[in-house]
């Protein structure tokens, strides 16, 4: 059916659940899910060879998540954190769960990217940073005392790695009624401008709120 589809011209949209660090051979396995999330999944997942996916959209937040146990560098367990986490309303839909808080890893992003193929991000969310005066965004960690810039080799030190911030200017005023990226404030179009060059993949578009309408297409 969907080979027919393409076949057809039709356009057809897959989306893959969980998360790329979920992800059960390219992960922070074991703490993993048991299939593979990642892009290269629609392949053995829907039947579809890889030459017919021309487009891959990875969904990123302004500030990262996570439900469950694992490593997790960026993770706030202060005042920050439980802002996030209020703020963001984040309790995982299915399961109930709460998700643990923290600040936006471009080394992550940058890995996401690779291992999927993507041809873009979405970031959402950035509507809940609103708050802050001063974002902190990891930009590397620091391992062993060594600072690196992609994803550790092991499981050991990606659990031990610190993080590595830069602090970006915040903007203090609300964004959810803004339809176009020159609607944003300066501060909020800076902060896109550099998680999208520190995450190497172009940005298509920014999620503002939870409305379907609360999205900015980046220009």
């Amino acid at each position: 059916m969907l080979g027919q589809a393409l076949d057809e011209g039709r356009i057809v949209l897959l989306e893959g659940g969980q998360a790329t660090m979920l992800d059960v051979d390219h992960g922070t396995y074991p703490f993993v899910t048991s299939s593979n999330p990642v892009a290269g999944g629609v392949c053995t997942g829907a039947g579809i060879g890889p030459k017919r996916i021309d487009r891959i959209i990875g969904v990123i937040k302004a500030y990262t998540t996570r439900v469950g146990s694992g490593p997790f560098p960026t993770e706030l367990f202060d005042e920050d954190g439980a802002r996030l986490w209020e703020i963001g309303g984040e309790v995982g839909v299915s399961t109930g769960r709460d998700r643990r808080c923290g600040w936006y890893d471009a080394v992550v992003a940058r890995y996401a990217s690779r291992v999927n193929g993507l041809t873009e991000f979405f970031l959402t969310k950035l509507d809940v940073l609103s708050e802050w005066q001063r974002i902190p965004v990891c930009v590397a960690y620091e391992v062993d005392g060594e600072r690196i810039e992609e994803m550790p080799m092991t499981q050991t030190e990606f659990h031990h790695a610190k993080p590595v911030y830069e602090f970006l200017d915040g903007w203090g005023e609300d964004i959810s009624g803004c339809r176009s990226f020159a609607d944003l404030p300066k501060n909020a179009q800076a902060y896109v401008r550099a998680l999208e060059e520190m995450s190497s993949t172009p940005f298509w578009a920014v999620g503002v709120g939870p409305g379907r309408e609360q999205t900015v297409v980046v220009s």
